[in-house]
């Protein structure tokens, strides 16, 4: 019997009986930024190069509160590891991503007793399906690849996290599900539009919903975007669309860039914590953060949901 992802879902209760929530982790990219990956490089390169602080950052989420872990793999497919000419990498740099978080969640439960799952970031390849620069089946192929590898590196379930266009989300799908044989959560990335609720390519969150349980989806959310005010109205839209659970990792608020080039994101813990019963009441089932989020606004966020 392979992992129910709708079952678990629903299995925390609270004392009043509600459906409680899982929280999942924060940034992976922004974090390994700070302890030295340079600009350019690929996140995924460490997964053979410097696998410790890969490691050391799941962790870090784990120690604060966190029940679900993402790979550092959200850029590995063949096109986005093919711009810095490593695409003959995707296979190997994307199961040790896997592995490496499969440590850090084993680890957990051999220190601390604690079930933590990892769930597998697979992002979108770069390309425009509109534009007809790639064919369906190529990109169905890569994502194939993907999918796998991190299933062969032991991961519980697929994130198909930040993408912006609806076809391209559906080939994913379509071929993950086919390829791994694991749950599928399908999220797009909200931030445009006169109140942020579309996607760059314009598709609401209904959309992704029809689409998401059409294709066989187990969950369905929004990632990354414009922070997490924006994201409470995002949730309670894709609420209404449809009855799947809702996977939501907000931004920590819209990026700075600092002097250095880098983006910088202002919003505290605190801050960013105090959204977590409003997203919650809107429908999240997994809370987590996106870019700019870090170990200590996941702890917050733990401390939000248990005064909730």
């Amino acid at each position: 019997m392979g992992f129910d992802l709708k079952q678990y879902a629903t299995s925390v209760r609270l004392t009043d009986g509600s459906t409680g929530v899982r929280l999942t982790d924060g940034a992976t990219g922004t974090e390994l930024a700070k302890l030295g990956l340079g600009p350019g490089t690929p996140a995924e390169v460490w997964n053979a190069v410097n696998p410790s602080a890969v490691e050391q950052i799941a962790r870090g989420y784990i120690q604060a509160g966190s029940e679900v872990i993402l790979t550092n793999t959200l850029c590995a497919n063949r096109f986005m590891l093919g711009l810095h000419g490593i695409e003959s990498r995707t296979a190997e740099l994307a199961e040790a991503g896997a592995l490496i978080a499969r440590r850090a969640a084993s680890a957990a439960k051999d220190e601390l007793g604690r079930e933590v799952k990892v769930f597998a970031s697979v992002g979108p390849t770069g390309k425009i399906v509109m534009t007809e620069e790639v064919s369906p089946d190529d990109l169905a192929v890569a994502f194939a690849q993907t999918a796998e590898a991190v299933a062969f590196g032991g991961v519980d379930a697929i994130v198909l996290e930040t993408f912006n266009e609806l076809a391209e989300l559906q080939i994913a799908l379509a071929a993950v599900k086919k390829a791994a044989g694991l749950p599928v959560v399908a999220c797009m990335t909200f931030s445009s539009g006169p109140d942020k609720t579309r996607t760059m390519m314009g598709n609401s969150p209904a959309d992704l919903a029809r689409a998401a349980k059409a294709g066989g989806a187990d969950a369905v959310g929004a990632n990354c975007g414009a922070g997490p005010e924006q994201y409470v109205v995002v949730t309670r839209m894709l609420r209404e669309a449809c009855d799947l659970p809702l996977w939501v990792k907000p931004n920590a608020g819209l990026p700075e860039l600092g002097r250095d080039g880098r983006a910088h994101f202002r919003m505290s813990p605190q801050e960013f914590a105090s959204y977590g019963p409003k997203l919650i009441a809107a429908g999240a089932a997994f809370l987590g953060g996106c870019c700019g989020t870090t170990p200590a606004h996941i702890q917050a966020l733990a401390a939000a949901i248990k005064r909730r």
